[in-house]
């Protein structure tokens, strides 16, 4: 890479790295998707090139250097690689069938604690921002290994790798991805797939020694697929997780998919917004449930974490997290230019027409920018149109509480 790349913009702009994408994805080709594969090789492209930048940025770094440390770099990985390979060779694997339940102590009023909670929440909608401040800040044990971060997130996605790679194998084998199909994942045929090895699950059981384990207790488990597939998981745990559930404005969600993917319109991110969501809400109706919003962490995030932590202990019988929520905390891991953005927007919608009213006029839908104009693609405006409508009638609903009756 040093020798391909001088100092300047070749690495910056990541092209020397397109071998190092096409050798992973080929590596990767036998067992995971295709798209699947190029998400993966991305990050690992993204964490070479800031490793690169870090190095160039130290003093008597030359190119013959990094080139040494990358060398020791990689022999490290493979001898721990190897040690990984023979470990797993001689350890027994457990069925998550045979796993015992948790024997978790009473909460006084004869109930059962609750070992953890699953975090659910549509993709970009604040969910590793909310993960961050509760795993770093109060202590909820996520496992690992985690998804690092990436350039759309650089604080990290606090993602269990396996859980993440099971819930595509769930999907991969009806034909779905994260952004495709996703309304007809039917949860008992996936399990019927995993009963009858049509599918591998050698990632969920990962998954489950750490979901499963009392020493991992309270947990906190996040993947926004687990809006879809979170009735699969559910019998395969020993012990019944709460659900903390959160939502953000469908047309930051759909603006911020459309900025980070390629050809992807801002009607199939609305109408991914309302997928997810409705999922979401509708898997975790029969479990204790604590709702929060993008918007309400952002607002005050010391205070609406703590209520949330104090939620989920009090209202569901989760076990309490380790450590107390400080402002120093919130500092390290909340950007204010988010909050300051959130100000600036609200400014913004207050000059422009409101669409329609809901909730006795507290929710307003105002105008927003199209990808089409009236004349030019009628029917892509209306059709782009009519989902932004019905997504911000969903939005209005969560705002009331009505979206969450059963």
């Amino acid at each position: 890479l040093s020798q391909e790349a001088p100092v300047v913009t070749p690495t910056h702009r990541g092209e020397v790295l397109q071998p190092v994408v096409y050798n992973i994805k080929k590596n990767l080709a036998p067992n995971v998707a295709a798209e699947n594969a190029q998400h993966m090789a991305e990050n690992v492209a993204s964490a070479i090139q800031k490793k690169i930048q870090t190095f160039r940025k130290s003093e008597g770094v030359t190119d013959s250097s990094l080139l040494n440390k990358a060398v020791a770099d990689m022999e490290r990985l493979r001898k721990y690689k190897n040690y990984q390979r023979k470990k797993q060779q001689n350890s027994e694997v457990i069925p998550p069938e045979k796993h015992q339940r948790l024997k978790l102590p009473s909460d006084g009023a004869g109930g059962e604690q609750r070992p953890g909670f699953v975090l659910l929440g549509m993709h970009r909608s604040g969910t590793s921002m909310l993960s961050g401040l509760m795993a770093t800040g109060l202590g909820y044990h996520t496992g690992g290994p985690l998804i690092g971060s990436a350039f759309d997130n650089e604080k990290g996605f606090f993602e269990l790798v396996p859980a993440v790679l099971q819930n595509d194998e769930f999907m991969n084998k009806q034909r779905i991805w994260w952004s495709q199909g996703v309304r007809e994942y039917d949860y008992k045929k996936a399990l019927d797939d995993k009963a009858n090895r049509r599918i591998t699950f050698k990632n969920g059981v990962k998954a489950l020694r750490v979901l499963n384990n009392p020493d991992n207790v309270p947990y906190l488990q996040k993947d926004p697929r687990m809006c879809i597939t979170l009735k699969t998981w559910l019998p395969l745990l020993s012990s019944e997780p709460a659900v903390l559930f959160t939502y953000r404005h469908p047309l930051e969600v759909a603006s911020s998919l459309q900025r980070r993917e390629n050809n992807f319109p801002l009607e199939h991110g609305l109408r991914l917004w309302i997928v997810y969501n409705m999922r979401g809400v509708q898997n975790s109706n029969d479990l204790c449930r604590v709702t929060t919003s993008n918007d309400a962490v952002l607002a005050s995030p010391l205070k609406e974490v703590k209520r949330i932590a104090k939620e989920l202990t009090s209202k569901c019988n989760v076990a309490p997290p380790p450590e107390e929520l400080k402002q120093e905390d919130v500092d390290k891991f909340v950007d204010t230019r988010l909050q300051h953005n959130g100000a600036q927007k609200a400014a913004e919608k207050a000059k422009r027409n409101v669409l329609a009213l809901h909730n006795d006029g507290k929710c307003k839908v105002y105008e927003y920018d199209s990808e089409f104009t009236p004349e030019e693609n009628p029917r892509s405006f209306q059709r782009e149109s009519e989902m932004y409508m019905k997504a911000m009638k969903v939005y209005c609903d969560f705002e009331s509480g009505a979206a969450y009756s059963p």
